[in-house]
Parts: structure tokens; C-alpha cells; sequence
């Protein structure tokens, strides 16, 4: 087992199952990267502005990723270039990216839960940057039932 230094000086054993620097550090797969970045080109970006900053982009289907640039163009290929990173680790993880969210959803499903509860969820929901419970809730069992070979 390998052991790293902490800022103090100790010995730290990293968790069993994290990668080490030059699994980190090298590149992704040509063929994996191509193939997120034809599934991030699929993903709504939205782009605001951001003050001195320029402008903030960010998306439905991958809430956590966020981008800027100096003008919207440059914001959106900043976008674009997260988004195919962010898919391709989980492609490379074994994980399934989401579904871009101009694929059709024509079923429904109702969940009854009491009020705190849905106060809860949807403060998380907000916290987490997605737009709503249901979006989510679906986030959330997806990604589970994916974890779970489903």
C-alpha cells in the first residue's frame, strides 16, 4: 500500500479503492473522450452573466459541472469542454452519463411524502443546483440503479 505525506509531516494511508498521482494524472482515452464529447454536445447549457466575471454556464443534466468565459461563446465552449470531461470520467468509471434532457419523458410516477419531507428535498434539490424534486429524485434512483448494475 502506498502512503503520502500530510501537510503536517504524517504518514496517511489513502482509502482503499482511490487512485494514486499517475493514475490521476494520465489522460483519457482518445475513444472514451470522443464518445463523451458527442454525448455532451446533446446537454442544455445555460449561460448568465457574471459581472466582472463574465458569464457562468451551467447544466440541466449535470448540475455539479459549471464553466466561464469572457463572452457567452466562450462560456458555452468552456461548458462543452467540462461537460465531455465530466461524462467521460464516468464513462471510464463504468457509470452511464444522463440522458440529455430533450429525450422525451412520458411516464410518471407519484411519491407521497409528508411536508418536512418535501421541504427537505427540495432545499437539497436547490442546494445541489437541480431545478426541481422530481429532476432530482430521478438524479438520484438513476444513478443508484446504475451503481446497482440495473
Amino acid at each position: 500500500m502506498r502512503t503520502s505525506k500530510t501537510s503536517s509531516g504524517d504518514n496517511w494511508d489513502p482509502p482503499v479503492g482511490m487512485p494514486n498521482e499517475a493514475e490521476i494524472r494520465r489522460p483519457i482515452d482518445e475513444k472514451v473522450l470522443k464518445k463523451a464529447k458527442q454525448i455532451a454536445r446533446q446537454y442544455r447549457v445555460i449561460v448568465e452573466p457574471a459581472g466582472r466575471a463574465g458569464y457562468i454556464g451551467r447544466s440541466i443534466e449535470m448540475p455539479g459541472v459549471m464553466a466561464d468565459g469572457k463572452t457567452p461563446a466562450a462560456c458555452i465552449e468552456a461548458m462543452y469542454e467540462s461537460l465531455a470531461f465530466g461524462v467521460a470520467v464516468m464513462l471510464e468509471m463504468g457509470e452511464t452519463p444522463p440522458l440529455p434532457c430533450n429525450k422525451r419523458r412520458d411516464s410518471q410516477i407519484n411519491v407521497r411524502v409528508t411536508a418536512e419531507e418535501k421541504f427537505f428535498l427540495e432545499d437539497t434539490a436547490r442546494r445541489r443546483g437541480f431545478k426541481g424534486i422530481s429532476d432530482f429524485l430521478r438524479a438520484l434512483a438513476m444513478r443508484e440503479c446504475h451503481a446497482a448494475g440495473a
